[in-house]
């Protein structure tokens, strides 16, 4: 394989910087960041939590409808005018935000900035990077992950003094506009939408393979036939099932702590070692991918899965809850790179954005289950710890089907 041209490498990572600053910001750390709003929404519009809480997911779950045709729509148009034209939309999204008055008006916001934000710019960001990495999409995916999250844990911190400063609406004027002046920039001046699009290639890909190895290539699949292998519903099954149990633990995860007799604020703390274990998991994983290859990777996630709700369901001690909040995130962050360097991997780049949309579409439906299911479990069993140990068998049973899974020959990248 020949080297690579100093100008592919170097476009290849800066794509990267611009994508990850873009997800920092708009994806995960605004919808982290409505949390420091949700006690101004509750005192200043006169709502319940109760009703913010179910403004909240009926916005989360009608924003997870567009995923699919916002997949389709970012491999028509390419990523940069994809990205430019979904950050205008935020931001516009953002400022709205500052002026809802009810319940109705903050649901329509609510839906806005997670069909734009969580949704269809994390999904933008993750299949810029893809476009431009081949041999090390794993490692660039995983940096992407880990650096994003940094930002994310940053978000919460400017609103939370902003808000101090100046009130919560305004906050919403600082947010949109900090995406405008930002991400809308780098969007359009510096994203490219692929390596052929300025004649360069991605990095590790031989851009005049041997007819042997061309020959040996298959073509990208389109979402209805990737919807029709099995490998297609085990990434499901592993983003899915994560996404559910994750988000069951994590909403609940103060009340399954002080089950075993800590405290609200030492059970919140416990979210430090689990941001330490996903800093560590998203680039692992990604080397694990580039290096030892992908076909165990989904089994190996759902497994890691298992035992953190095994540790859930034991933890008594405070080195053991530490141990269960380190695996915790390392899970979190293996499952956050699998899913976005394997759709490549296995179904190819031509209709990436489909797919992917289609699988974060599975993910986000599952996210909204989860704490449902815990609180009812709950109930029956009397404990979260209890509960824990019976959705323990859940990803057991999908690491039996992951373990069936026979990826085909690697596909082809255009």
């Amino acid at each position: 394989m020949p080297p690579l041209s100093p100008k592919s490498s170097f476009s290849g990572w800066r794509i990267l910087v611009f994508a990850t600053i873009a997800l920092g910001l708009t994806g995960p750390g605004q919808t982290i960041g409505v949390s420091v709003f949700i006690d101004h929404f509750a005192e200043d519009l006169n709502l319940s939590k109760n009703a913010i809480a179910g403004g909240y997911a009926i916005g989360t779950l009608c924003g997870a409808l567009a995923m699919p045709t916002v997949g389709r729509w970012i491999d028509r148009y390419g990523v940069r005018r994809a990205m430019t034209i979904i950050s205008i939309l935020f931001a516009g999204a953002l400022f709205y935000m500052s002026g809802v008055q009810g319940i109705i008006s903050l649901t329509i916001g609510f839906w806005f900035i997670r069909m734009l934000g969580q949704g269809s710019l994390s999904l933008v960001s993750n299949v810029a990077v893809s476009l431009w990495f081949e041999q090390r999409r794993g490692l660039a995916l995983g940096l992407t992950m880990t650096i994003s999250s940094a930002i994310v844990a940053m978000v919460p911190v400017g609103l939370s003094f902003t808000i101090a400063q100046w009130g919560w609406r305004t906050a919403w004027i600082v947010s949109a506009s900090t995406v405008a002046m930002v991400v809308i920039p780098l969007a359009w001046f510096g994203i490219i939408d692929r390596p052929s699009s300025v004649g360069q290639h991605p990095d590790g890909l031989d851009p005049h393979p041997d007819p042997q190895k061309r020959a040996a290539v298959r073509p990208s699949m389109d979402r209805s036939a990737a919807l029709r292998t099995r490998a297609f519903w085990v990434l499901a099954a592993a983003s899915g099932g994560s996404a559910m149990l994750s988000t069951g633990l994590n909403f609940h995860q103060i009340s399954l702590l002080g089950e075993s007799g800590f405290s609200q604020t030492e059970a919140a703390i416990m979210f430090l070692p689990q941001v330490i274990g996903t800093s560590v998991g998203s680039p692992v994983m990604g080397v694990a991918l580039d290096k030892i290859g992908a076909r165990f990777a989904p089994l190996v996630a759902l497994l890691l899965l298992s035992v953190t709700l095994l540790l859930a369901s034991q933890v008594s001690t405070l080195p053991a809850v530490i141990c269960y909040a380190v695996i915790f995130g390392l899970m979190s962050g293996t499952m956050r790179t699998l899913g976005a360097a394997l759709v490549p991997k296995w179904f190819g780049l031509d209709h990436i954005g489909s797919i992917q949309g289609a699988l974060m579409f599975i993910g986000v439906l599952a996210s909204a289950a989860g704490p449902i299911a815990f609180s009812v479990t709950a109930s029956a069993t009397g404990s979260f710890r209890s509960t824990a140990l019976l959705w323990a068998a859940l990803p057991l049973l999908g690491a039996v089907f992951a373990a069936t899974n026979r990826p085909s020959r690697h596909v082809g990248v255009s």
